[in-house]
């Protein structure tokens, strides 16, 4: 990857179709976006689908002849989850693990999980799970993006819920950690069994999205004096999230984030997450607990 690369330098995609969640803004709007400019069919999953149907009206000015489905995502409850998956039915080439929230107070989903970690996490381990023999064609994926603050997480598998004790900051570390643990066992695993899909994990640096809308009133005051002074744009920081998505050198396994400084901003390249991302038997221990929250058991082999 030694040139800088770009939105144009995505291949192709007519006749893949694509499932990105959280697509109705941000990053994956401009995901969805991107990959229906090259032909793609694309799923857009959303909370909110009367918003969602009005990006998508948005998206179809804009590119000519867009294909794109708008359908309803809750990943805080895995009853909609369970429900979209079982009222799913078509095949999948590239799946998109993009939504989430960001340092909101402290709540629990209908299943009793702290928010953060039940949506950008479980929703997400759930909804790969029961789509996973959907995933089809010659070069399938999952793509499952994770953030610069997973350097800060740990999992708190004493207090998941964050009942004990809650900082916002520190349980949407856990998310983001617990998204890159379940991305590089999702590879161990789906080499374990041979399979033709693969697994890559991506962050948008420092990017003007709107995530901290979920978040407390002083975050986001904060949020509004800093971030115009280190954020590239929501365009820019889908990029290694569409690098993972449609790079035909990506392979399983690899972490994709922006070349710049700190990773903040920039081209997508290949970067390494903290070490503790690639510890073994604390992914298969989150795994465990995973399957166990979610009821959701993958068809795959645990990796030897």
């Amino acid at each position: 990857m030694a040139s800088k690369w770009s939105a144009a330098d995505i291949p192709d995609q007519t006749g893949r179709i694509f499932l990105v969640t959280g697509a109705g803004s941000g990053l994956g709007l401009e995901t969805a976006k991107a990959v229906a400019r090259k032909g793609a069919r694309v799923v857009m999953a959303v909370r909110n689908t009367a918003a969602g149907k009005a990006v998508a009206a948005a998206i179809a000015d804009e590119v000519a002849g867009a294909d794109l489905e708008v359908r309803h995502l809750d990943l805080i409850d895995l009853d909609s989850v369970r429900h979209f998956a079982e009222s799913f039915d078509s095949g999948i080439d590239v799946l998109v693990n993009n939504a989430g929230i960001m340092v909101p107070p402290h709540s629990l989903s209908p299943q009793g999980n702290e928010s953060q970690f039940a949506t950008n996490h479980l929703g997400h381990f759930a909804l790969t799970g029961l789509l996973l023999d959907r995933l089809q064609g010659p070069d399938p994926r999952v793509v499952t993006v994770s953030s610069l603050a997973h350097a800060h997480g740990r999992i708190h598998f004493d207090d998941l819920a964050g009942e004990r004790s809650y900082s916002p900051i520190q349980y949407y570390g856990q998310s983001k950690f617990a998204n890159l643990l379940f991305g590089i066992e999702l590879e161990r695993r789906l080499r374990a069994a041979a399979s033709p899909a693969k697994s890559l994990m991506a962050h948008p640096g420092f990017s003007a999205t709107g995530l901290l809308r979920s978040s407390g009133a002083l975050m986001r005051f904060g949020a509004n004096l800093v971030m115009p002074f280190v954020t590239q744009s929501a365009a820019e920081g889908a990029l290694p999230q569409l690098y993972a998505a449609t790079e035909p050198k990506a392979e399983g396994g690899q972490y994709i984030g922006p070349d710049g400084k700190r990773e903040r901003k920039g081209a997508p390249v290949v970067v390494r997450p903290v070490a503790a991302a690639n510890d073994a038997a604390l992914a298969r221990r989150l795994w465990d607990v995973s399957e166990e929250l979610t009821g959701v058991r993958f068809p795959l082999p645990a990796a030897a």
